[in-house]
């Protein structure tokens, strides 16, 4: 049970170690035993009296960085209470731990920094990483969630200061998903920052350079790579918010060869789709009879793109054929081929016809169906924008996805006001139910923790050696299909985000199929994969140490 401890703590030590401490629920056995008599208040409680004491303070406290601060130090004393509160309560918290008050933890990152979390690994490493790597305390890592810091959510380059965001991706492995606490690891790689207000910054935690680029770069990253599948065999590794400049080429360099993926290209990618086919559901259309626009043209919208197509010759339509129903806008306007400024990654997607200067004109000319914000822009879907696909569109399909809030596309009162309530909306981040008139409709929440915590621990439970384009096209699938007529009729293309547990286990499922009949899976395959995967799950509750 405590496998990575040679010798289990007591007295001090015990109650210092977060993975192991229960503050006032030792029994009196336990305190006996392991040296805790008097090092704790006398009157013992339980977990459920603890777990209802933290949510009411939490909820009594003024701001949600507040409440972060409170789940973030709580964290660091007692583990087992921390993931017992987050699953009870997951809908209420998901926006605390992760976007959007996430966003601004990383941006006070250095001012409200306690303790240090996982791994920071800098360009003053290099040759050493795998020796540092032994410095981590337990030998069963299963995830890592990694960063450099350049693209933090739409906020852009936080430096060290984006370590906000593994931290709190892995705590929803571990509360959407059930992936053990001690499995996971975040880690950042530090090669300075390009941000000149952190470069002043006095309590900025990083190296205090401009980025490394280049080779020097590429030779840090491979080492981290080889090290880290070193180190911990059969570790997945999940590349997070970095710049479009190293992310496509990172996941191209490694995915055939290692075991990783990029949460920002495919996790969304996967979530978008699952939105889409429940939005297509809803209105009972086809995919391959949409006409898709992309406001952006970097990670998400490429990774987007690309599902989409796969969807789309799912149905029987030939790739080409296929990437000519969706359509990018990037800084310059529309994607075409006659542009000579184009990024490789976004070739693929540039039509054959006339430039279009901006978001409206494209709107007003490829008259899309679908319309998707993954820019970081800010309010750019117009309200004339909106009123314009509602013209020629009975149910506009808008998803606004930029994250944090304060960076979404439209709220969703504007996206139903200027489509007379037709459109079907979802976010990136969460956005309160919205009454016009006589109509009250919940919008739903394009969030990764439906989608990125139960590929893990499918990858986990199969011992998959590779993530596939298939897995993300299967978790979309089975997302979708778990999204009831219930959610359609209050307005919404995703389940409530207190089923998240449910839905994680059975997107494990669906990857583990695919890992098992794909060939790329180490472990035997269990007579109920299911059945399997739910017991695995871990559940925070203690345990006694007598």
């Amino acid at each position: 049970m405590h496998g990575h401890y040679a010798k289990f703590p007591t007295g001090i030590d015990l109650i210092r170690d977060p993975a192991l401490n229960k503050g006032r629920a030792f029994s009196a056995e336990e305190r006996e035993k392991l040296g805790i008599r008097g090092l704790i208040p006398p009157r013992i409680t339980n977990l459920e009296e603890q777990a209802a004491f933290i949510i009411e303070n939490l909820r009594s406290k003024v701001s949600d960085l507040d409440r972060y601060n409170s789940l973030i130090s709580l964290q660091d004393r007692n583990e087992t209470m921390f993931y017992r509160v987050l699953v009870d309560h997951l809908a209420e918290l998901l926006p605390i731990v992760y976007t959007p008050t996430v966003g601004l933890a990383c941006q006070r990152f250095g001012h409200i920094f306690r303790r240090a979390r996982g791994m920071y690994i800098s360009d003053a490493d290099h040759g050493h990483v795998r020796d540092m790597l032994d410095n981590w305390p337990v030998d069963d890592v299963r995830v890592i969630v990694v960063t450099d810091g350049e693209r933090i959510l739409g906020l852009g380059d936080l430096g060290v200061h984006g370590m906000g965001i593994p931290i709190g991706k892995l705590s929803l492995y571990t509360a959407c998903a059930g992936v053990k606490p001690s499995q996971c690891l975040p880690v950042t790689i530090d090669v300075g920052t390009n941000n000149q207000e952190l470069l002043n910054d006095p309590l900025y935690l990083g190296l205090t350079h401009e980025r490394t680029r280049g080779e020097a770069y590429d030779a840090l990253m491979d080492e981290f790579i080889a090290a880290a599948q070193d180190r911990f065999p059969n570790v997945l590794i999940q590349f997070e918010d970095f710049g479009n400049a190293n992310a496509f080429r990172l996941l191209e360099k490694y995915k055939n060869k290692f075991c990783v993926f990029n949460d920002d290209i495919q996790g969304t990618a996967a979530v978008t789709l699952a939105g889409i086919m429940s939005a297509l559901r809803m209105k009972q259309a086809k995919l391959s009879d949409q006409t898709i626009v992309l406001f952006g043209a970097g990670e998400a919208a490429t990774g987007i793109s690309d599902l989409l197509v796969h969807a789309m010759m799912n149905e029987g339509m030939k790739e080409t054929e296929a990437r000519q129903h969706c359509w990018l806008i990037d800084s310059k306007g529309l994607v075409v081929k006659s542009r000579s400024d184009l990024a490789s990654h976004k070739k693929a997607y540039a039509h054959d016809r006339e430039p279009l200067p901006d978001l409206l004109s494209t709107v007003k000319t490829i008259r899309p169906t679908i319309l998707i914000g993954a820019s970081g822009q800010a309010a750019a879907f117009t309200e004339e924008v909106l009123s314009t696909m509602a013209s020629y569109e009975d149910r506009p399909i808008i998803f606004a996805l930029s994250n944090p809030t304060s960076q979404s596309e439209c709220t969703a009162e504007e996206a139903y006001r200027h489509t007379d309530c037709r459109a079907i909306f979802a976010s990136g981040s969460p956005f309160d139910t919205v009454t016009i008139g006589e109509r009250t409709i919940t919008p739903g929440q394009g969030n990764n923790a439906y989608v990125f915590p139960g590929i893990g621990l499918g990858v986990i439970a199969s011992g998959a050696t590779r993530v596939t384009d298939e897995m993300f096209f299967e978790a979309a699938k089975t997302l979708s299909d778990v999204t009831t007529e219930h959610d359609f009729a209050i307005g919404r293309v995703f389940p409530s985000l207190d089923k998240v547990r449910e839905v994680s286990a059975k997107i494990a499922t669906a990857v583990a199929e695919v890992a098992h009949r794909s060939g790329i899976a180490l472990n035997g395959e269990p007579k109920d994969i299911h059945t399997a995967i739910t017991a695995m799950m871990y559940d925070p509750h203690y345990e006694s140490y007598v």
